[in-house]
């Protein structure tokens, strides 16, 4: 739930600090003081509306799963806007962008003055069924994950089977690509490390005749070889690493002469040409070696091409056998979710009774296979689909369904953001909607703005929003105040003992009923 909320700097507000420690609160005023903007701003927190206020901020007591943001939870989780030059969004100190902080508000926050259906979208409402039959039966449970698995495998052996006969519609044309690429690297024949040796050769035959005079001119040191004996016997040293050394030099000359005996044998064009061959392999594959791994990668999808008729038909039974299973454990999960349907609508309808709504008609047909089954939910509100009906007759009927849905599913820490909920409807209506929304603070932290004294006065915490020569202000009252502020909504601009004496009678029935 909200603990604190504070804003500074927008519109008729300076500032504003608000402690929330109740569940079910209240903001009333006169027209046009400024609880619209109030509830903005507490909106454009959450990244769900825009102001342009200089500081917001909030703390949230409840977890929020922000790991997945890399952000660490705390207790209370701090929300914080602020708008200079550019907006900004941080929770607990860490910046986000607009949209992740909208993602982290949508899990926990709903509200009920846009024309949203999110509650009635197929998703949710399997969801919702599912919660129920659950409760009723454990074996439902393990349905949902054996039926979830099933079409898993059933999804995957689909997708290889669809893959295979798209394969086999250009078969021909797949098969004469590979073998195409096959020929083009075995013509070549490349062998590990050629392209390397070939290298070689060509950088040694661009220096063989430089070599060849060299080696010629240095053989001369031979001639020399006794007279640097004899030298050496005289000054009585020893010449055994000298003749060591010409020993030496003299192998190294012969096995280079040896070698460019070799070159000399090489055919220049076609050690140019293979280099080129082995050159353009390179320029597509990046290296020898690479080149040799695509060529057994196509030899395999040959392979693979010829065998594709068998691969075909073992995935047909494979999927057989799947669809098989789906089908049946969809069957059971349509059976269970019946049920459920019949004991929602039951509870729905209980609350649109308290909210002066007619008969909601609830109805379970049959989709195509997905991963949630093969059910799909309708709904419709005397006769007429939701998205034809009034806004008011819209919010009411969330209203029931929220409640209803809080009876199977856990949704503790919920905050419930309402805008005039009970906008032009009779001192009986807005009664029956307090009530819902008495029992619905159960599961949310409701904060709504109201200009009707029954619903205002069945809140736990009442604030009333004013201005004074342009500027706004937010104050919590205590018993007196509310008198005060109930009798004005019931009696507008001149406050009758009558209007007091009703609004006493307000609280007293609140205090009645907590």
């Amino acid at each position: 739930m909200l603990e604190r909320f504070y804003l500074k700097n927008h519109l008729g507000f300076e500032e504003v600090a608000l402690e929330f420690d109740k569940n079910f609160v209240v903001f009333t005023g006169p027209s046009g003081a400024g609880k619209s903007v109030l509830m903005e701003a507490l909106l454009a927190l959450f990244g769900l509306k825009e102001c342009d206020a200089k500081v917001i901020e909030a703390s949230v007591e409840r977890p929020l799963g922000l790991d997945a943001f890399g952000i660490d939870e705390e207790h209370p989780n701090i929300f914080r806007r602020t708008k200079e030059r550019s907006t900004r969004y941080f929770i607990n100190s860490q910046q986000l962008s607009q949209k992740n902080v909208r993602t982290v508000s949508k899990s926990f926050i709903r509200y009920l003055t846009l024309r949203e259906f999110n509650e009635f979208e197929h998703e949710n409402l399997i969801t919702l069924l599912d919660a129920i039959a659950s409760r009723k039966s454990k074996s439902h449970v393990k349905c949902l994950k054996n039926f979830a698995d099933a079409y898993r495998r059933f999804r995957e052996s689909s997708r290889r089977l669809a893959g295979i006969e798209e394969e086999e519609k250009r078969i021909a044309e797949l098969r004469e690509f590979t073998q195409f690429e096959i020929d083009k690297i075995e013509k070549v024949a490349p062998r590990p490390d050629e392209y390397e040796t070939l290298m070689e050769q060509k950088r040694a035959l661009s220096r063989k005749e430089k070599i060849e005079e060299a080696l010629g001119e240095a053989s001369a040191i031979f001639a020399f070889t006794s007279k640097v004996s004899e030298a050496l016997a005289l000054i009585e040293s020893d010449s055994a690493f000298f003749d060591e050394a010409m020993s030496e030099l003299e192998s190294r000359f012969e096995e280079t002469r040896l070698k460019l005996e070799e070159l000399g044998d090489l055919d220049i064009e076609a050690l140019l040409t293979r280099i080129e061959q082995l050159s353009e392999l390179k320029r597509k594959h990046g290296s020898i070696e690479e080149a040799l791994a695509y060529l057994d990668e196509k030899r395999e999808a040959l392979v693979h091409y010829d065998n594709i008729a068998f691969e075909k038909e073992a995935l047909q039974k494979e999927v057989a056998k799947y669809r098989q299973e789906v089908d049946e454990l969809s069957g059971r999960l349509s059976e269970k979710r019946r049920q459920a349907l019949e004991i929602l609508q039951e509870r729905v309808e209980h609350y649109l009774n308290q909210l002066y709504l007619e008969k909601i008609t609830f109805s379970l047909k049959q989709a195509p296979l997905s991963e949630t089954g093969v059910d799909s939910v309708t709904l419709e509100l005397k006769n007429t689909d939701l998205k034809k009906i009034s806004s008011g007759e819209l919010n009411r009927l969330r209203l029931a369904f929220l409640a209803a849905s809080g009876e199977f599913v856990q949704s503790k820490g919920g905050v419930l953001i309402l805008d005039e909920i009970d906008a032009n409807v009779s001192g009986k209506e807005s009664m029956r909607i307090a009530t819902v929304l008495q029992q619905l603070s159960k599961s949310y932290q409701i904060f709504a703005i109201s200009h009707q004294p029954q619903l205002s006065s069945s809140a736990d915490l009442h604030f009333l929003v004013r201005k004074t020569n342009g500027k706004s202000s937010v104050t919590r009252l205590d018993e007196a105040g509310r008198i005060r502020e109930l009798s004005r909504m019931i009696s507008a601009e001149e406050i009758t003992e009558e209007a007091t004496n009703f609004a006493k009678s307000l609280l007293a029935q609140k205090r009645s009923n907590p």
